[in-house]
């Protein structure tokens, strides 16, 4: 089902579209791909005055703020180059945007996202990002439960794995919000806010 709506307060929440995570490859979208229909829609929602959210993850190089607690899947042990954090030229430079920087999969534990949101009177998010299945859905569970209308651009996000990202736009997704196209988002945009 194509999204329906776009409030008169929506934000625009790209997840971790930052240099080393744009480096992997992604799938079943580019990297490339995802990052210019971001692009793209962060163009139309500054056009119209809507916010823009730019979301990074981050750690300290020893890894010391990582979250804590026992995984089955390793951790990666050797240290991040320098840069990887950094978003996405194409993306960065534009005063007006919100940067919010996270250390979890989730863009709202730990961070100022909701006060940023909620300051602005946001009622609903559209999100996209990488990766679909961690750092989206993570969003978009916790925005679902802080009572955000949320919509998922699902051709501006992909993940390292095409089962996981078909899992969350199949099965979580729906659950959360409403999905959508890039395309679906513009033309709402238009019609809704001129």
């Amino acid at each position: 089902m194509a999204v329906t709506t776009l409030d008169p307060k929506t934000a625009l929440v790209a997840i971790d579209l930052q240099n080393g995570i744009l480096a992997a490859p992604g799938t079943p979208h580019s990297t490339a791909d995802v990052l210019a229909r971001t692009v793209t829609l962060a163009e139309a929602f500054r056009a119209r005055r809507l916010p823009v959210v730019l979301v990074r993850v981050t750690s300290a190089p020893d890894g010391s703020d990582s979250p804590g607690g026992r995984t089955e899947a390793p951790r990666p042990t050797s240290a991040l180059p320098a840069g990887w954090d950094t978003l996405a030229e194409d993306l960065a430079g534009h005063p007006e945007d919100i940067l919010v920087t996270k250390r979890n999969w989730s863009a709202f534990y730990g961070t100022d996202l909701d006060l940023h949101l909620r300051r602005r009177g946001i009622t609903q998010i559209v999100l996209t990002g990488i990766a679909t299945s961690i750092g989206v859905e993570s969003t978009a569970r916790a925005a679902h439960e802080h009572g955000y209308h949320v919509t998922l651009v699902t051709d501006a996000m992909t993940d390292r794995d095409a089962r996981a990202h078909q899992n969350s736009v199949e099965r979580i997704f729906p659950r959360l919000g409403e999905t959508g196209s890039t395309a679906d988002v513009l033309n709402l945009l238009a019609t809704t806010h001129g």
